[in-house]
């Protein structure tokens, strides 16, 4: 499978909405706070993390 950038986006927020449902599901914490501010900081991490794996590889991919 080539990732290219829709694929990413759609798997990256695919996996934040399962985060969020699991988390609201289970009733560990407010909903209000889980979409306030846990589902943006796993975006956030996320694309952090995703920019960093993106920059490794080319560094990988070069040297």
């Amino acid at each position: 499978m080539e990732f290219d950038l829709p694929k990413t986006i759609t798997l990256l927020v695919g996996l934040v909405a399962l985060g969020t449902a699991a988390l609201v599901g289970m009733g560990v914490m407010a909903t209000s706070t889980v979409l306030m501010m846990v589902t943006p900081a796993m975006l956030v991490f996320g694309a952090v993390c995703l920019a960093i794996g993106i920059k490794h590889g080319e560094y990988r991919a070069l040297n």
